[in-house]
């Protein structure tokens, strides 16, 4: 680890140093609120994207965790997604469109220790139009709440993370955001830190009356090169519905994830 993360480290982590398994380590990441620095680079592939489902979608989204100790009892989790997008032929003679989509940023305040063997957290979402292109963002700025609230008994965690986001500013000739974002997950880690997980990621906007749900099954498996503690995580997407410019039908999602757990 370089001098800068591990100064990084000391200053965020909420508990001690120490080591801590790979096992522990994939259940962490199976929780939206652990105390445990991440940064995920997610690549989706999507097909039969757009009205005549003739267009393909590549997005990656990049997705640092970081863990912030409040004081003795709370932390403040930082939760980041910032997409790279390219995707071509989504409408018909549409030029091929390479950028940045738009920042989801959320902040949950997450008690340290779980309550009655619930993990929860609650706080803000905001969205920033930092899409490079008009067809790979929604050119407005909004806010709203979020939470997440789980339960981790053995291998099993099971829970769901909702935030619902609101227009207030942003370029007035394009439509309002009023959505509602839905992820609930089932997840069963192994002792050998292989993690099976089936969710969603469903997303109703209210304005167009239009869901958007992508069914996921996924494999991770924890490893460490030299000193340094990655995952890697594949799996299917299934497109249960989804919008008329919306992806249909199968994608395939590969997440890499870098961790710097307490003690690496």
């Amino acid at each position: 680890m370089s001098r800068f993360a591990a100064v990084l480290l000391l200053l965020l982590s909420p508990a001690p140093l120490m080591a801590q398994s790979s096992e522990e380590l994939a259940k962490k990441l199976s929780n939206p609120v652990s105390s445990l620095i991440s940064v995920p680079f997610q690549s989706n592939f999507d097909r039969d994207v757009g009205p005549f489902d003739q267009g393909r979608r590549y997005t990656l989204n990049i997705q640092p965790v970081i863990p912030i100790s409040l004081n003795e009892n709370w932390n403040l989790i930082s939760r980041t997604i910032v997409p790279v997008i390219n995707q071509e032929d989504v409408f018909p003679q549409a030029p091929e469109k390479t950028g940045l989509g738009d920042t989801t940023q959320s902040l949950f305040f997450s008690p340290k220790e779980p309550v009655n063997g619930v993990t929860w957290g609650l706080g803000p979402v905001f969205l920033v139009p930092t899409a490079t292109e008009p067809e790979l963002g929604t050119e407005k700025w909004g806010a709203g709440p979020t939470g997440v609230v789980l339960k981790q008994t053995g291998g099993w965690t099971i829970g769901a993370l909702v935030n619902h986001i609101w227009s207030f500013g942003g370029r007035g000739s394009r439509a309002d955001v009023d959505s509602t974002f839905i992820q609930p997950f089932f997840a069963y880690t192994t002792p050998s830190a292989w993690t099976y997980t089936l969710q969603t990621e469903s997303t109703y906007d209210w304005e167009a009356e239009q869901w958007n749900v992508p069914v996921a099954f996924l494999v991770a498996k924890v490893f460490k090169v030299g000193k340094q503690t990655y995952q890697i995580q594949a799996g299917p997407r299934y497109y249960a519905d989804s919008p008329p410019t919306g992806a249909d039908n199968l994608g395939f999602r590969f997440n890499f994830v870098l961790l710097f757990p307490a003690g690496n």
